[in-house]
């Protein structure tokens, strides 16, 4: 009997990101919290040798491995590198925050690389248990963040609220899973791709098995009617946290989305077509004007989470490469508007007070113009206000609509846009034209302040090569589309 031995090579970012968090965890062991700051250095040289390992084995084929459970492609590696780029920006946003609340220890770090960890391995599955193991490494990681400010009610109740949504939708996804392999007689995603162009579209159990994942799907990126956990959980979560899980995660959400149903399922993409038009239309209806009602800034930008996935939900049902492309470069602008966002209220909120109410913006312009300048860029961004890269994306994903041949879907997505646009232009409005109601200076290390900037501007000084980021998207799709 032989053994073959697995390929490891392209394996190597996500096992150096594993090592690195176990080693960092043992480390931590050994520091007093003087000395806490070598873990977040740690963390962030594991980030930046991730990148660095990831960009030194790109090419433009796929390789699989591990008995065909994992692959490496052109696609996982473009969004691994989003992934590294955001969790670092995070943490850089997040170490000040969580010293002054006293959650400055190892731990944070370290799930914070695990949920990373668990991201990676969603990227790069090509068999659904792999998908379902990457899927399971972050969600708990991610309970845990939720809950790590162990002295707060309101983090307590958004981790159980997010636990149990969380299990419930998982179940349900696995549930799908198994009624797929019930009909296909596979887990491989290539194999469940090639056994479903061979059978029925209308196969009751292929079609039961379909609405189970889809629905689990769409529990994990927030779309209505499965968006109940996303306000609740921005809003008691730490806003390092909330930070954290609306960035990184919406992109490991797009891979597992393509892995599913481009890369397994679509044979039936007629199917799930008209199941991804409803929850697309509901998230971008319901997002937008449930968030002109918010109060609370970090509410706000959930229901505009909610939103943005409807969005970005139109690149993935137009059913075309052009769309897939379209999608992925929506998701990847979403998070770096999402992390300029919360690094915002981060920046606003000192020792005992949360900037997370809209009227802590107000005067803002007053107080400090640059960072009242930078929120306007973020606000102007996500709601699509030309020449920002938000503009583009919703432009991208709205042409493949309309490619796809359903304008009306178009007309609704560019009115749901237009209704949107009003409760950014109202935080815009607090800043410049309202009286601040307090003279606290703003206090921040200057490395965030340098990072938040360059997130900010990015949004419009990219416009240059935003062609450029559009066809990279595109070249890295067609290996799976």
């Amino acid at each position: 009997m032989t053994i073959e031995i697995p390929n490891f090579t392209p394996a190597i970012p996500e096992i150096f990101v594993l090592t690195m968090a176990c080693v960092i965890l043992m480390v931590d062991l050994l520091l007093t919290d003087r000395s806490r700051v070598v873990t977040y250095l740690l963390a962030q040289a594991t980030l930046v040798g991730a990148v660095l390992l990831t960009l030194t084995s790109m090419s433009s084929t796929s390789v699989s491995t591990f008995g065909g459970m994992y692959i490496k492609d052109p696609m996982g590696d473009l969004l691994k590198l989003g992934m590294y780029v955001a969790v670092f920006v995070a943490f850089v946003y997040s170490r000040d925050y969580i010293r002054l609340r006293h959650m400055f220890r190892g731990e944070y770090f370290v799930i914070g690389l695990f949920g990373l960890l668990g991201m990676m391995v969603m990227v790069s599955a090509s068999h659904f248990l792999t998908i379902y193991l990457g899927l399971e490494l972050l969600s708990l990681s991610l309970y845990t963040m939720v809950a790590m400010n162990r002295d707060s009610g309101e983090s307590t109740e958004a981790a159980m609220k997010y636990f149990v949504l969380g299990a419930i939708a998982s179940g349900m996804l696995l549930y799908g899973m198994s009624m797929l392999y019930g009909a296909t007689g596979t887990l491989d995603v290539a194999g469940v791709k090639s056994a479903v162009a061979q059978m029925k579209a209308d196969d009751i159990i292929l079609v039961f098995g379909l609405v189970f994942i889809v629905v689990g799907l769409a529990f994990k990126v927030g779309a209505v009617p499965f968006h109940m956990w996303v306000p609740d959980v921005y809003h008691g979560a730490p806003t390092s946290v909330a930070l954290y899980i609306s960035s990184a995660p919406k992109i490991a959400a797009f891979a597992m989305i393509m892995r599913l149903l481009v890369g397994g399922l679509e044979g039936m993409v007629a199917s799930w077509q008209g199941m991804l038009i409803i929850l697309a239309i509901l998230s971008m209806g319901l997002g937008n004007l449930i968030a002109i009602s918010q109060t609370n800034i970090k509410r706000m930008l959930a229901y505009s989470a909610i939103s943005h996935m409807g969005f970005f939900l139109l690149g993935i049902l137009s059913g075309t490469a052009n769309g897939y492309g379209s999608a992925m470069f929506y998701v990847l602008a979403y998070a770096v508007m999402s992390l300029g966002s919360f690094g915002i209220i981060v920046l606003l909120s000192r020792q005992g007070f949360e900037a997370d109410k809209l009227d802590d913006f107000k005067g803002l312009s007053k107080r400090s113009p640059w960072v009242a300048f930078l929120m306007l860029l973020v606000m102007f961004s996500m709601a699509g206000v030309p020449p920002t890269i938000g503009f583009y994306a919703k432009l991208m994903v709205v042409q493949s609509v309309i490619d796809a041949g359903l304008l009306w879907l178009a007309i609704v997505s560019v009115l749901m846009a237009v209704i949107g646009a009003y409760y950014y232009l109202r935080v815009i409005k607090l800043m410049y034209f309202d009286q601040p109601e307090t003279s606290e200076p703003i206090v921040a290390g200057a490395d965030m302040r340098a990072v938040l900037s360059i997130n900010a501007l990015a949004l419009l000084l990219v416009l240059p090569w935003v062609g450029t980021l559009i066809d990279l998207c595109r070249k890295a799709i067609q290996a799976v589309a």
